[in-house]
């Protein structure tokens, strides 16, 4: 978001502005949980009014300080609130300069009337927000005050007390059953095509009825008795067979990995998405892929986001930063372990994995650690993307410099954050948005490949 001049907030009020008695739209009321997940979140609501209780801008307060996402967050947002405020008091409503006419104030602590600290028995911030949606309610009572949360527990409490109370709805997928798979399954492909994908490698996108195919997608092409697998070549306009592949001794299992793996090892693709449950082998493949390609790149990154258990901070944990840190990072050791044991001890495969990671050749950290960086030519996995949020997933991309390949895993069925869900986590909107771009590849992995314990487990 640009920060607003004095002069553009001048020209927002002089065009937008209505009396106070003409005034009809909504007051969305904002909780802390909206600000973390969009630091932006305030330009969102068009020519609707924002208020935001003075108990958000003291628990923000807190938050200002230390390395997270939601450190940065916060202090974007204060500093986004500073320059609308720079000739206006926050105690009047203000044009956030959205060009729509939307406008923010900040509510003061004013309890009277209905009291939600007496009613749910402590003061405690939520019930002091709940307390300026009340207040807002009484001052305004032609406009419908609307609180807005990604907290579950904060809007069943605002329903119990007649506020209409929603969920954060921008960068929301519709429709997550709806969510692009990136592979189709064709079961009438004529025989001859079958033969043709054989014999030359290709055929024409009319050849098997595809109209308008997506970049990169991938095909299971069969005529009833033979199949064949495929994908859109969006630089040849063809349809391109695939071959399996092994790679550091790890071998496809099923179609859906074939696909993971070609995205992962094509040159042409320079962003991959691989979404499934546990067990589909995403990170598995991605690591096993990002191996075989070290040498066009010179460092292979791989981080995951750290999510603490019982959402604690993790400087309850006993030890320095390392200690701190290794559990959330030992499911990626597990992986390079695992590959590297496929090799003896003897054999040079092996020892590289061991050198690369004593040389920093290859570089296992949380996703904190990349902010401000400028990541170039280096291959790079993120991990458990689904506990990111679309803009996480934005400032990480924004960080690819020349010659950079990034590739994404998550289930966006397993959320470990309690402010997102299907819908609203990072993968979702990362493989909706993206999902018709030439450099962009994205397969869903639905076969358990782990064991059968696993696949019980998926499963019921």
């Amino acid at each position: 978001m640009e920060k607003n001049s004095p002069a553009r907030v001048k020209t927002a009020s002089k065009t937008t502005r209505k009396p106070k008695g003409e005034r009809k739209s909504k007051i969305f009321v904002l909780d802390t949980s909206v600000i973390i997940y969009n630091h932006a979140a305030i330009v969102s609501f068009e020519d609707n009014d924002v208020a935001l209780p003075i108990t958000v801008l003291e628990e923000l307060d807190q938050f200002k300080k230390g390395n997270d996402t939601k450190n940065f967050e916060a202090r974007e947002f204060t500093r986004i609130l500073d320059a609308l405020s720079v000739n206006s008091s926050l105690q009047d409503w203000v044009p956030v300069g959205n060009q729509k006419g939307g406008r923010v104030k900040v509510i003061m602590n004013q309890p009277n009337g209905l009291d939600a600290a007496q009613i749910f028995g402590e003061d405690k911030p939520d019930h002091r927000i709940l307390n300026a949606a009340l207040h807002l309610a009484r001052e305004y009572p032609e406009r419908k005050v609307i609180l807005v949360s990604k907290d579950i527990n904060l809007r069943l409490k605002a329903k119990s007390l007649n506020i209409q109370a929603e969920d954060f709805e921008t960068g929301k997928i519709k429709n997550i059953e709806e969510l692009y798979t990136g592979k189709t399954h064709l079961t009438d492909v004529a025989p001859d095509i079958i033969e043709k994908l054989y014999n030359f490698g290709y055929c024409e996108t009319g050849e098997i009825d595809v109209e308008d195919p997506v970049p990169n997608h991938y095909y299971i092409l069969s005529d009833g008795k033979n199949s064949v697998l495929a994908y859109f070549n969006v630089i040849e306009k063809r349809i391109r067979r695939i071959e399996k592949h092994t790679v550091q001794k790890i071998t496809p299992r099923n179609a859906e990995q074939v696909f993971a793996l070609h995205a992962i090892l094509n040159p042409d693709v320079k962003l991959v998405t691989l979404q499934g449950v546990a067990g589909t082998g995403k990170t598995l493949l991605a690591l096993a892929g990002a191996l075989e390609q070290r040498r066009n790149f010179d460092q292979l990154f791989v981080a995951r986001p750290i999510v603490p258990l019982s959402n604690r901070d993790i400087g309850f944990l006993p030890g320095d930063i390392s200690s701190k840190l290794s559990p959330y990072m030992e499911p990626l050791y597990d992986n390079l372990k695992f590959i590297q044991t496929q090799f003896r001890e003897k054999d040079r495969e092996f020892k590289t994995i061991t050198e690369a990671l004593e040389n920093e050749k290859i570089v296992v950290a949380p996703l904190a650690y990349i902010r401000g960086r400028s990541l170039s030519n280096i291959i790079f996995i993120i991990d458990e993307a689904q506990n990111l949020t679309p803009h996480e997933i934005k400032t990480i991309i924004t960080r690819a410099g020349e010659n950079t390949k990034m590739i994404f895993t998550g289930d966006v069925y397993q959320i470990d954050t309690p402010y997102l869900d299907a819908q609203s986590n990072g993968l979702s909107y990362l493989i909706d948005r993206v999902k018709n771009h030439p450099i962009y590849a994205h397969v869903r992995l639905e076969k358990g490949e782990r064991s059968e314990l696993a696949n019980l487990a998926n499963n019921l």
